[in-house]
């Protein structure tokens, strides 16, 4: 009994001397929770919508409010033409679509059905689910209230909604989810290996034997980071099989860009990996901060939870994720069958990401060395 109690004493003595271990593993837990307390929301308001209101009347702008009052919608763009509509929602700055055709109010004055469409990008399931509910179910109510005050006898529906879900029409989950654990088993895995095995050669000293070597600083972090960027792209080639051939995801998309674009997301989560692996001192602490990264690479991204539900400066967090970008760039090739003439602001963030950490890191390097 009294060696046991030797060395928990011990170990009580390990963990006070180790204070960084300590407050990382308190502080981790009370900030995560605060955050995806306050982040997940499965309800979602506010979706970015453009409208072509090729009617221009009272009808179509009252049509319009109802759809804005109900807080689900809300207006960012508004379209000159069906290509503008169509640039909008491949490039993901707008999630709905909402169109009057011309003799929207002239129809309404005929006693026939005033079409109105809507088209809802159906690549995000949570946020297409939503919107279709209720995109519907604002035409139906004001249609029961029309009918109400009508001649008895006129059937005819006064909103005749056509909605159209593009890039998932049928809803499958798997086209929405299995996009999204490419790029969060990427993260995993540059992220924690980086961090860990550095820190590791660190502590062995095989990473000081290199340092004293020719080598210059950039050459060392290139050597470093090479055989980790070839295990991205072969995690992400086997990850690309399987949901082809056992979820029978599309690839609407060119394969050659998909490849092109993910160098620029394996090496931000490199670089974020390497960054930790300058701050950790032991392979605990980098494990426990590369947690730090990973559990908003999941939440926060957009992957399970859409983006647009969460509070403002939470929503901003996000930014700062390079899964963030990674979704938007695999789902829009993969689902849209877009490229980089839509995704380049994407590609722009994840070159900004990639550059500041290994910048850093590489700074880091060369005091290290100095």
């Amino acid at each position: 009994m009294d060696r046991i109690l030797s060395i928990i004493k011990k170990e009580f003595l390990q963990m006070k001397r180790d204070r960084l271990t300590l407050l990382i593993a308190f502080m981790i837990p009370v900030v995560q929770l605060i955050i995806f307390g306050y982040a997940i929301q499965t309800e979602v308001k506010n979706i970015s919508t453009i409208v072509f209101d090729q009617s221009l009347t009272t009808e179509s702008r009252e049509m319009l409010d109802s759809f804005t009052a109900s807080g689900y919608f809300k207006v960012k763009y508004t379209a000159n033409s069906f290509a503008d509509i169509n640039q909008a929602i491949d490039s993901g700055k707008a999630k709905v679509g909402i169109i009057f055709p011309p003799d929207y109010a002239r129809s309404i004055y005929r006693g026939e059905s005033a079409q109105i469409q809507i088209i809802i990008d159906a690549s995000d399931n949570m946020t297409s689910g939503q919107a279709r509910a209720i995109a519907s179910t604002i035409p139906t109510l004001k249609s029961q209230a029309v009918i109400l005050s009508r001649i008895p006898g006129e059937v005819n529906m006064p909103y005749d909604v056509r909605i159209r879900a593009w890039y998932n029409p049928d809803g499958i989950t798997a086209f929405y989810i299995v996009p999204g654990i490419v790029a969060v088993l990427v993260t995993m895995t540059m992220v924690l290996l980086t961090s860990v095995g550095i820190v590791r050669e660190r502590e062995r000293g095989t990473l000081e034997q290199l340092m004293v070597t020719p080598l210059k600083p950039l050459e060392l972090m290139i050597g470093k980071i090479t055989p980790y960027v070839l295990l991205g792209y072969i995690q992400v080639t086997v990850a690309l099989i399987v949901a082809v051939v056992l979820f029978g995801v599309p690839i609407r998309g060119s394969i050659f860009e998909l490849y092109v674009l993910t160098l620029f997301f394996i090496t931000a989560s490199l670089g974020l990996g390497i960054t930790i692996s300058n701050l950790a001192k032991t392979q605990l602490q980098a494990m426990m901060m590369s947690f730090v990264v990973l559990l908003p690479s999941i939440l926060l991204s957009g992957f399970m939870f859409p983006r647009e539900a969460m509070p403002d400066i939470i929503y901003w967090i996000g930014y700062i994720i390079p899964a963030t970008y990674y979704l938007e760039i695999i789902r829009g090739i993969m689902l849209k069958g877009i490229g980089i003439a839509y995704l380049w602001p994407q590609v722009g963030m994840l070159l900004i990401i990639s550059v500041v950490f290994l910048g850093i890191s590489v700074k880091k390097f060369k005091k290290t060395i100095g």
